[in-house]
This record gives C-alpha cells, sequence and structure tokens, in this order.
C-alpha cells in the first residue's frame, strides 16, 4: 500500500495525540507484514499504544478515515489474524501490566500484553496459575490468547482460555468503554434498554439468539457440542446454551463470543481470568514409543482412560527434524530406536508411586493390544526437555529442506476423540489422492492433530492446491460435525470455508453480528466474515523464481542464503524475556521491541532479497541498521527451533555491504586488534600507558567511536607465545602419564590474558599431559564479527592446513576463548570452501574447550577429586552465549565442582552485552549495560562476600568488571588454584 502525502500528514497528526508510538517507515511496516501465518500484507502503519486513551484515539482516526485497526500483542497467530492493510496496534511494549491478583477469588486482571509464562511466574507464590497453555506459552499474550481461545496442551484439564475469561474491558467501534462479563437475565434486559451501540449489541443478540428457527440452526449445524475445541466462526452456539435463552443455568457472558473473535469486534484493554490452584506435586510423563502413525490414535484412546492431563503426539518426520536443531538435540535423551510416532502421556498425582503404577498397568494394555514398543516415564526436570522438544515442533518444521515446507492450513481441526481414527484415515486417502506427504503433531487426546501438508507455497500448482486441500478438508470436518478450527482461529486463513461449516444462514447471523458490533468495519476487517480468498496475499509471489545469490559462507544446506533466511517462520521464539532465561535475543530482552527480534531481521532480510532491484541486493542502508543491534551472540543458532542464524548471515551482509560502501576504519581496527597489539607489544608499558592515560585515550576513543567510558584492554608485559617460546619445553614431562594435547594460542590470550593462558598450560602439565601449542593463524573471530570475512577465511584455511595430521582424536586442539576457539566448531567448515570442507570438519570434531576435554577426562579416570584442595568455595559463573549456542556450559559446571566442597551456581544470564566490540562502540554502550542490568550486573551485586565470580569470554569479565567492580576470573585459573 502507498501512504498518500494527505494521509502521511494525517497519521503525523495522530502521532502528535499519542503518547505511545506510530511508525509509517517501510521498514517497520515490512516488520508487521507477516505474522506465524502463510500470510503478508504491508500495513498503513504501526503504533504501540501507551494506554486505553491511545487506543481510542486510534479508533476514531481509523473510523474517520476509513481504515481498520488491527490488533496484535507477540504476533503467533497461524490464520493470518495480524496481517492486513490497516493499522497495526501492538499492545505488547507498554500494555503488560498485571493490575490486580485476588487470592481469595482465585482471579487476576492484566492488561492484554501480559505474557502467559511471566504471569504464572508471578502466581506461583500465591499457589494459583493460568491453566490453558499454549506451545509459544513464552511469549504469547493474554490478549491474544483471548483473541484466539487459545487452549494448549493441558486442555483436557483445563479448556480453553474462554472457559476462564470472567471479564473483559474493551473500546467499542465508536470509542465508547464497554465492560462484559457475567449478567443475570434481569441485567440482560437492562442491557438492552438506551440507544448506545452497548444496547444495541445486547438488543440484536437476544432478537438473534430467541428466534426459533436460529436456535434451530444453531443447534443442528454448529460443530458437536462434546468437542471442547470450537472455534470455527464466532460462539453464537454458547450464548444460546445460557440460562437467557435455554434451560441450562449458565450466566450469559459476552465474553463468550469476544473469545476467539480475533479482534474483529472490539479493543480489548483489560483481561478478568479466572485462575486454578497449582497441579499436584508430582508429575510423570510416559513417552510411548510406536511403530505405526495409525497406532497413536488407537493408543490414545486406551490413554484416555486413565484420567491424564495430556496426551500429545509427534511423528517421524518432526523427529527426525529435531537431530539438526543444538537446542533439541540433547531433548531426545528420551528416544530408543527409530519410531513413526511418539505418544507424550502426562499425570499429575500426588505421590510418584501412583504414576508409576499407571505407567505399568497403561504399558501393559497397550503392549496387549498391539501398540508401542518402548514406554520411559521421566520425572523432574527431564519432562521439560520432553515438553521443550513437543513445542519445538512447529519451529523445526520449517528446517526442511527446499521450498516445499509443511503449511498452517488443516492444522487445526478437531473431531470427537472416539472418531479421531476414522477422521485421519479419510484425511490420510484425502492427500494420497493429491499425491501429498504430511506431518503429524499435538493435541491427540483432545482429538485436534495438527496436520500439516507439505506444499511449495511458491509453486502456483501448490497454491491452488492449498486452496483445493483447504475446501475438500471442510467438507470431511463437517462429515464428523468437528470444527475447522479448534484452537489456532479462522483469520483469514479458514473464514472462506465457514459457511461449509455452520451453514450459510447462521454465517449470515455472524455477518449481521459483526455489522451490529462494528458498522463501519474499524476491527481488523477481512477476518472470519467476508475474508479474501484463502490462497490470496500469501508470503511468497506465485512463481518468482529465487535469485542466487552468491556469498562467502556455505550456505549450501539450507538451498542458500535467502532459504536460510525464509527458514523463519515467524512463530516468534526471539520474543521470549529474561524472565523467561535462554539466550535469543539480548537485544529484544533490553528493549522489548519488535524490530531487535531476529525474526524482524529476517523478515526484512527476506523481502530485501527476495525483492531488490539493485545489482547487490545487500547494499540497503534499512538492512544495515536493522542488523547493527544484532550483537551476533548466536543464540539464535541454536536457541530459534528454525535455526535462523542471523549472526552468520549479518557477516556476510557486512562483508557484501563494504564492498559498495567501504570497510569503516572502527570495523578495521576492531578486526585487526591483533595487529594493533603485536605492535604495542614491542613495548607493552608505552601501550598501556596511552591507553589509561586520558589525554591520549580520549581523542583516540573519539576518533575511533568507542565509548569513553570503556577502558582500552591492557596488554600483558609478555606475549603467551613468547613464554611458550622460553618456558614450555622445561616444563612438559618426557613421557607424560596422559598423552599430548595441542593448545591453540588464540589472539586474545596471547596479548592480553597471557596469565590465563600460563594457567591453562601448567594446569594441563600437572595433570599429566604434554602440551604442544601448533604455529597458526589468529582464529579469524574479529574478522567474522566486524564482516570480513574474506579475510576469515583466509586465516581459516591457514589453520586448517598447519592444523593436518597434528589435531587427531588422541591429540585434540583444545582453547580457552569460547570464541575464538570455537569458531573452529561453528564457522570453519562453511567458511573455508568446498575443498577444505571435510579437513575442517574432521578438526572440528577434535576441536574442544579446556572444560570438554577436562569434563571428558573425568569420564575416562584420569582425572578425579583427589587432584585438589578439600578447601570450601563458592563459585558464581556466567556463561559465554557463544558457548551455551554452539556447545553446554555443563561441563564448567563439572570441573569446577570437581574440588569436593566447591559448590557452583550458574547465572541464569543469556548475553553479557559486551558481545566483543559491540559493547565499546559508542553507540552500542547503553544497549550493552541494559543488556547487562537484565540479570548478570544484579545477580553479581547480591552474590555473598566471599564468592568467587567466574567467566569463560575475556568480554564478559570486561563487561563484568564495567558493570559491577568485580572481577571475574576464568574457570580453568580457579581449577588451577585448586591444585593440590
Amino acid at each position: 500500500m502507498i501512504i498518500h502525502d494527505e494521509l502521511k500528514r494525517e497519521l503525523d497528526g495522530l502521532r502528535s495525540k499519542l503518547t505511545g508510538d506510530l511508525y509509517q517507515d517501510d521498514s517497520t511496516r515490512i516488520i508487521y507484514a507477516t505474522d506465524a501465518s502463510a500470510y503478508r500484507e504491508k500495513p498503513l502503519a504501526v503504533t504501540r499504544p501507551a494506554h486505553a486513551e491511545d487506543i481510542r484515539q486510534i479508533i476514531h482516526f481509523a473510523r474517520k478515515n476509513g481504515l481498520s485497526v488491527i490488533p496484535r500483542t507477540a504476533g503467533t497467530s497461524l490464520a493470518g489474524q495480524v496481517v492486513g492493510n490497516g493499522i497495526i496496534v501492538d499492545v505488547s511494549r507498554y500494555m503488560t501490566a498485571i493490575i490486580e491478583i485476588n487470592r481469595e477469588e482465585s482471579w487476576v486482571r492484566v492488561q492484554p500484553g501480559v505474557v502467559l509464562d511471566e504471569l504464572n511466574k508471578h502466581l506461583e507464590s500465591f499457589g494459583l496459575f493460568f491453566g490453558p497453555e499454549t506451545s509459544t506459552s513464552n511469549r504469547c499474550m493474554m490478549g491474544g490468547m483471548v483473541g484466539n481461545n487459545a487452549c494448549g496442551a493441558h486442555s483436557i484439564l483445563y479448556g480453553s482460555t474462554r472457559d476462564h475469561t470472567l471479564e473483559v474491558k474493551a473500546i467499542l467501534s465508536n470509542g465508547s468503554d464497554a465492560l462484559f462479563s457475567s449478567i443475570s437475565p434481569d441485567e440482560f434486559e437492562v442491557k438492552c434498554q438506551g440507544q448506545d451501540l452497548e444496547n444495541q449489541i445486547y438488543r440484536r443478540i437476544r432478537e438473534m439468539l430467541t428466534d426459533p428457527v436460529n436456535q434451530k440452526e444453531i443447534r443442528q449445524e454448529y460443530p458437536d457440542w462434546s468437542i471442547r475445541r470450537r472455534n470455527t466462526g464466532y460462539a453464537i452456539d454458547l450464548l444460546l446454551e445460557t440460562e437467557q435463552f435455554s434451560d441450562n443455568r449458565e450466566p450469559f457472558n459476552m465474553c463468550k463470543i469476544l473469545a476467539g473473535s480475533e479482534g474483529t469486534l472490539a479493543f480489548t484493554t483489560e483481561i478478568k481470568l479466572n485462575l486454578v490452584p497449582l497441579p499436584p506435586p508430582e508429575t510423570g510423563l510416559i513417552c510411548v514409543h510406536l511403530n505405526k502413525l495409525e497406532h497413536a490414535f488407537e493408543a490414545n484412546l486406551i490413554a484416555l482412560n486413565h484420567r491424564p492431563g495430556a496426551v500429545e503426539m509427534l511423528d517421524k518426520t518432526i523427529l527426525d527434524l529435531t537431530r539438526d536443531n543444538i537446542s533439541q538435540r540433547k531433548n531426545r535423551f528420551f528416544l530408543k530406536g527409530d519410531p513413526e510416532a511418539i505418544l507424550f502421556i502426562e499425570f499429575q498425582r500426588d505421590s510418584r508411586k501412583e504414576i508409576t503404577d499407571i505407567a505399568s498397568t497403561l504399558e501393559k494394555e497397550m503392549r496387549d493390544a498391539g501398540y508401542g514398543y518402548h514406554f520411559p516415564t521421566v520425572f523432574g526436570d527431564d519432562i521439560l526437555k520432553v515438553w521443550d522438544l513437543r513445542k519445538a515442533g512447529l519451529g523445526v518444521l520449517s528446517n526442511m529442506k527446499g521450498d516445499a515446507k509443511p503449511v498452517p492450513l488443516c492444522e487445526d481441526t478437531a473431531v470427537k476423540v472416539k472418531e479421531l481414527p476414522a477422521y485421519m484415515k479419510d484425511f490420510r486417502e484425502l492427500l494420497t489422492k493429491h499425491k501429498k506427504e504430511c506431518v503429524y503433531y499435538a493435541h491427540v487426546g483432545t482429538g485436534e492433530l495438527h496436520i500439516r501438508p507439505i506444499l511449495n507455497l511458491k509453486d502456483p500448482a501448490d497454491i491452488k492446491l492449498f486452496h483445493t486441500i483447504g475446501l475438500e478438508m471442510a467438507h470431511l470436518v463437517k462429515k464428523y460435525r468437528g470444527s475447522l478450527s479448534g484452537e489456532h482461529g479462522d483469520g483469514r486463513l479458514r473464514g472462506e470455508f465457514i459457511p461449509i461449516m455452520v451453514g450459510e444462514k447462521n454465517y449470515h447471523l455472524l455477518k449481521e453480528i459483526k455489522r451490529v458490533w462494528d458498522p463501519f468495519s474499524v476491527f481488523n476487517s477481512g477476518k472470519i466474515t467476508d475474508t479474501p480468498k484463502m490462497n490470496t496475499f500469501l508470503r511468497y509471489e506465485p512463481g518468482k523464481k529465487s535469485s542466487e545469490i552468491e556469498t562467502i559462507f556455505d550456505f549450501s544446506d539450507s538451498g542458500g542464503i535467502l532459504q536460510a533466511v525464509e527458514r523463519c517462520n515467524g512463530s516468534g521464539d526471539c520474543r521470549k524475556s529474561e524472565i523467561i532465561g535462554g539466550t535469543m535475543c539480548p537485544s529484544y530482552m533490553a528493549t522489548r521491541d519488535e524490530d531487535k527480534t531476529t525474526r524482524a531481521r529476517a523478515n526484512l532480510l527476506r523481502e530485501i532479497l527476495t525483492h531488490s532491484k539493485k545489482q547487490n541486493p545487500f547494499d540497503s542502508k534499512e538492512l544495515y541498521e536493522i542488523l547493527d543491534l544484532c550483537l551476533s551472540c548466536k543464540g539464535c543458532k541454536s536457541e530459534c527451533p528454525s535455526n535462523v542464524d542471523i549472526a552468520k548471515v549479518k557477516a556476510e551482509f557486512l562483508q557484501n555491504y563494504y564492498d559498495i560502501h567501504g570497510i569503516p576504519l572502527r570495523s578495521k581496527a576492531i578486526a585487526y586488534i591483533h595487529k594493533i597489539n603485536q605492535l604495542g607489544a614491542i613495548s607493552p608499558l608505552l601501550f598501556n600507558f596511552i591507553a589509561k592515560n586520558r589525554i591520549f585515550a580520549t581523542p583516540l576513543k573519539k576518533m575511533l567511536g568507542f565509548a569513553l567510558k570503556r577502558q582500552i584492554p591492557a596488554l600483558h608485559k609478555m606475549t603467551l607465545k613468547r613464554w611458550v617460546k622460553n618456558n614450555l619445553h622445561q616444563k612438559n614431562p618426557e613421557t607424560p602419564d596422559k598423552g599430548t594435547v595441542n593448545f591453540f594460542i588464540d589472539e586474545f590470550t596471547n596479548f592480553n590474558d597471557t596469565e590465563i593462558g600460563i594457567k591453562a598450560i601448567e594446569l594441563l602439565i600437572r595433570l599429566g599431559y604434554s602440551v604442544n601449542c601448533p604455529e597458526g593463524d589468529v582464529s579469524g573471530r574479529t574478522f567474522i564479527s566486524k564482516g570480513l570475512l574474506r579475510t576469515a577465511r583466509k586465516s581459516a584455511r591457514k589453520n586448517v592446513e598447519l592444523l593436518k595430521g597434528k589435531v587427531t582424536e588422541k591429540t585434540p586442539l583444545i582453547g580457552i576463548e569460547p570464541s575464538a576457539i570455537l569458531s573452529f566448531r561453528d564457522e570453519y567448515p562453511e567458511l573455508v570452501g568446498s575443498d577444505l570442507k571435510q579437513m575442517a570438519q574432521n578438526l572440528a570434531e577434535n576441536t574442544f574447550l579446556m572444560e570438554e576435554f577436562l569434563s571428558l577426562e573425568i569420564d575416562s579416570g584420569n582425572l578425579t577429586k583427589e587432584m585438589f584442595t578439600t578447601n570450601p568455595g563458592h563459585i558464581l559463573y556466567h556463561g559465554h552465549c557463544q558457548q551455551k549456542a554452539i556447545a553446554t556450559t555443563a561441563p564448567i559446571i563439572r570441573i569446577l565442582s570437581l574440588p569436593e566442597n566447591y559448590s557452583v551456581e550458574e547465572i541464569p544470564s543469556g548475553c553479557c552485552g559486551m558481545a566483543g566490540s559491540f559493547g565499546f562502540e559508542k553507540e552500542h554502550y547503553d544497549l550493552s549495560m541494559k543488556v547487562g542490568e537484565l540479570i548478570l550486573f544484579p545477580e553479581i551485586r547480591k552474590s555473598k562476600n566471599g564468592t568467587i565470580v567466574a567467566a569463560s569470554g575475556t568480554s564478559c569479565r570486561q563487561q563484568i568488571k564495567d558493570g559491577t567492580g568485580q572481577q571475574a576470573h576464568h574457570p580453568i585459573e580457579i581449577l588451577y588454584d585448586a591444585l593440590l
């Protein structure tokens, strides 16, 4: 949509009236043009209201100008609910307050931008929680849950969001306020009196639902009442079965229809929610391994006889895709063999014995029926790992190679559980007819499976088939009197088929409801009713051939750099906060701005790489600006279920951007810092004097664009390489007890952290190893981080060739600076070129962080606690972000716990905020410190006296020093000092 000058001026006028924000730049509009669905449409503008009055102003503006207001929270909708050409109103930034908690009456009042998991964390101390739990619970928000009537894995116990929505405070389409809650018949009649819009709404509902013809039609055509997951259209069937219109004693509550209305009727500003007591203390998860997919639908019926809290499913396709996801590999620990499907059956009871008894009985019944071959029962923290594997189902689907992907189409259908086997048989026949495959996962216990046909939505033939299968599925679901939408909503994906699902007469009732509530079509038009054809406005332009973009990094695993970016399906895993934990994405955690997310960067990259008319599509100031605040922490490489590695893409972009615009002086200085340090090492005293003296350092920092509050890292009086040359041959044992290791001297340890390097080498020697420091180049980490990939490739190739034959399984390469040594594992195989790729992979397999190597040595019996002090010590450890992403911090905890009276506590922090040079750069300094203040700095400040602070990364240690005044130590130093 092109914004005309007059409308731009009008929007500028609206901006002046808002306390919150309004954006109409092209980049922001692209970022908000998609959600987690297959749809794309650029909005006119994006607003972030600060309060209800802002929303009222936006509604008045939209009504005056004939525009649509599109409410949005986390943007995880799968049916295109928050995609449209109107004004996006994103409440996730400011309207995030938990307003009131009533423990005695078990309810909470919240603003719509409150995140579900954050709410439940807050409620823990009250012994309460909000029952419905979606797979997006770590970022989805209560406004979106009400809008979509979200359910989640435990809907067997807790039903849907609608079942727990007590009150909704909303603004109507004319800008008036309304409060909807349970009311008596007398109160209902009072509501019908008057001429306000709210009065008109109640009167029209009364006219509709007292009509015997309408009553009969609704009861005959709407989805079967016994199906708890029913989200098709507006829930007038539930309003009908209240005491106002039937013999039931259920009080009338307009929230029943607002839940699931997808923001098309009113704008929610506050929600009062029912809470439930925390579940019993013991939870167990039985993971039933099945040899045949169809066995899952029958075994499910056996499981339901034992009153589980949840029965979920994953098929082989999804299980296989989790192998390639760094975060999910560790969650596969319970798998045995190669099952066609897994059933996850959860029980919550008062004792573990009750669960083990159920598990034993359940296994016998299933084996007797011929279902299942392995039945592990998981308890404790391992349950979270298994659920994480299940929740990753949507995200990992984007890792499927090629343009054909499992698409959201019929993934939300729900039928009666007992009819699920027959329904799935019919569905598979439908797919066979069209010669298409499918994936299966999710809520089998409630009759709702997320079934996704594999289609290429860049191919015009498959786009046509997208509609054909959608239409045929609607008729199939109607055959079973099911719901086409169980929890994900109709949006613009299923709206076209609602007349099939509820009948033409009922569909006209829905259109009348929309007209009465929203006569000027202000709210989220084109959703549920009067939707565009469901295979239009798709994310990809039909038949458009993807351009071949030449890259330095090898992106062949994903089919190219564009395809690597297209892996992002919009599910928004990058929007989780520091309260939830993890590393991805630190700039979002610190700002809560959508344009700082991995998703936003992927959206803009996809758009520009696809549509750029320039010879070099990377020649884009917009891309430079949005990637500038990526800290290259690598969190997205592991925590994004789709493995969208924005740090890798950023490095590739920078090299191409520099090819056109030149390399900035600061980037050169950082990339070649080892050269500067090499010169400084001729006279380290002089270098350090200049670096620390304000007279010299201040103009130098200003010239290079460094933050004045940062200290330039000092040089050690001797480089580690010189120390090795002078001392190593004397210290190495002639006949080492435990073999030889290759120690990589990285560019940071060599010049700045020489003492740590010396202690690392001496520790290895005293533990019985011979240490070799092979000739090699710099790791290339600074070249990679600043985008000088061709230079980085030269270093990588040189190191691979120099270390050929020296690094083996028996003589591994180990290092102590995570960002440097992990380059060998992470970037080198994709950087060196096809001729050296296999050699680089072999090197990567035998390259370890020193703590990883020592942890393996504990396993082999080469290291024991008797080698270390028995004195007590408490260590507070911060893990390096790249180590968390590419490897794991577990070996650190293990080796620091080797001295028997040492206790180790890992700070639940993500990235420290320094991120190599990021925190040194003047324009990034404030954000860098803000990231540190999220968790890291406060945790260190509140630590007890005598606590040893540990951090593996040289940048992390400087950030901790700058942010807290505390000196952090490398874990290897601590272990060295603990030697007997």
